[in-house]
């Protein structure tokens, strides 16, 4: 694979914050900056602006990450992300001198608590955009401005477009991926280019007593072994850090060497599985490790006019995310009912737990769908192209509901997405935007001898899955799929 010799700017880890070089404000009201899908310090709108007020008005800057899994409800984070999510906080409390202050509860409870305490002047944060953040952050900023007089501000660190500004000329919204990304995405104001860093602000030590008219701490900060992330067996931990590198200045090596060795021949490589030829930054991305701008400007410095081809369609992957954001944005109800209410017609078979163990643990007897769930399993990571082959499986070959595979990725995936898991489980059962049409079942056999004919993932993964009978005919079972679909 050629180099192209593109040199990505890699922010400096090198000189991390000091507790030592902060100053502890006790008498002067902080600046909140609330850390959340965007565990940078780079390019960080939220983290910029709090910066960036302390310098002009001299106050100091306190650092927060609020776990709330109450108010996720059924979308609190799975185990694989939670592993993801220590080693992201413990890399961004690092960068911060040991700064970052960390809690466990209700978000909305704990700001304003912070925010009333130590009579805080502004909080920052950046949007999130999942129905129940949504809803949420809007109460959240409520309370805010009625209790407290602290100026609150939030802004876009995570997308290139607002889900909002996309929209057809007569002002609804994109249902189709090619117009929504062409039309829409390529036809608006090109996403702005990265912010560069700010320069350093004094740190709030929030350690002193609250002033004597002020409610004693209801939430207290704790320790980041005392969110529990980690699991009490090891099962992703000690694997999946052997395999992944997770933090800010990691997210911008692999950006940099996926352009310089991974970018010539994407197109088509990203398909063959032996080639690994993926870039791998989807957890990073969501985790806000690297933002999608940085990403998008490092893309435009490559001026190989060969590359376009290539350039051009990893581009589209990331529009790809920002569709399945605006479909989340426009319909909230995406991860739980099918866009094509046809499907609330669809006879589903209910799962028989052998079965779905089978599937779950990669003992199908079919050696790709196999590989990809072991691989799942050992990394919290699957290449995309078996993604697409092991979900046609569970809803069009067993015929199980798409909520049933879109939960178990919700849990094994380290860049489990609430937008790009559902947008992709509906596509892929046929009942989404855009989605792949009722008569497209990925035939496992067929797949593996096109994009991995000389068995080198299958070897890696699942060296012995032919040796287990198949679960399910495949003829037969397409053929009972296509009658189920039919019926719609």
């Amino acid at each position: 694979m050629a180099n192209i010799d593109v040199a990505v700017a890699i922010p400096s880890m090198s000189q991390p914050y000091s507790k030592s070089d902060s100053l502890n404000q006790s008498s002067a009201p902080p600046i909140i900056c609330w850390f959340r899908q965007d565990l940078r310090l780079n390019d960080q709108p939220a983290w910029r602006a709090a910066c960036e007020t302390s310098l002009r008005t001299g106050q100091a800057v306190l650092p927060i990450y609020i776990l709330d899994d109450a108010a996720a409800g059924e979308w609190a984070m799975g185990a694989a992300s939670r592993v993801w999510l220590y080693h992201a906080l413990k890399k961004l409390n690092e960068s911060l001198g040991g700064n970052l202050m960390v809690f466990c509860g209700a978000a909305g409870d704990i700001l304003l608590q912070l925010a009333q305490t130590y009579a805080a002047t502004h909080v920052f944060w950046n949007r999130c955009y999942e129905p129940w953040r949504i809803a949420r952050d809007e109460k959240i900023k409520e309370n805010l401005r009625f209790q407290t007089s602290a100026k609150i501000e939030s802004l876009n660190g995570s997308l290139l477009w607002e889900p909002w500004e996309v929209k057809k000329a007569d002002g609804s919204y994109y249902k189709v991926f090619t117009a929504f990304y062409r039309r829409g995405c390529l036809a608006a104001p090109a996403p702005r280019a990265p912010l560069p860093a700010p320069k350093l602000p004094m740190f709030f030590e929030a350690t002193h007593e609250p002033p004597i008219d002020q409610k004693p701490h209801t939430y207290a900060p704790v320790k980041l072994a005392d969110l529990q992330l980690l699991p009490r067996a090891p099962r992703w931990d000690l694997a999946m850090m052997s395999i992944w590198n997770v933090g800010e200045h990691a997210a911008h090596k692999k950006l940099q060497d996926f352009i310089n060795h991974g970018l010539a021949g994407y197109r088509e490589g990203r398909n063959f599985l032996a080639l690994d030829q993926t870039s791998k930054l989807s957890p990073h991305l969501h985790f806000g490790e690297i933002s999608p701008h940085q990403i998008w400007a490092a893309l435009a410095d490559v001026t190989d006019e060969k590359l376009g081809p290539d350039l051009d369609c990893y581009q589209s992957e990331l529009g790809w995310r920002e569709f399945a954001h605006s479909l989340l944005y426009q319909f909230p109800e995406l991860p739980a009912i099918p866009l094509n209410k046809k499907f609330m017609r669809m006879e589903w078979v209910e799962p028989e737990p052998e079965m779905l163990t089978r599937w779950q643990h990669g003992e199908t007897g079919y050696p790709l769908v196999d590989a990809g769930m072991r691989e799942l399993w050992a990394t919290g990571y699957m290449h995309n192209r078996v993604r697409m082959v092991v979900a046609s499986f569970l809803v069009k070959g067993l015929r199980y509901h798409w909520r049933v595979g879109e939960d178990w990725f919700w849990d094994c995936l380290v860049d489990a997405d609430l937008a790009n898991n559902a947008a992709s489980w509906q596509w892929v059962a046929g009942c989404g935007a855009d989605a792949a049409p009722y008569f497209r079942i990925f035939n496992p056999q067929l797949q593996a001898e096109k994009f991995d004919a000389k068995n080198a993932y299958i070897n890696r993964w699942a060296p012995q899955s032919h040796k287990i009978k198949p679960m399910i005919d495949h003829a037969a079972s397409r053929d009972a799929a296509l009658t189920a679909y039919k019926k719609l």
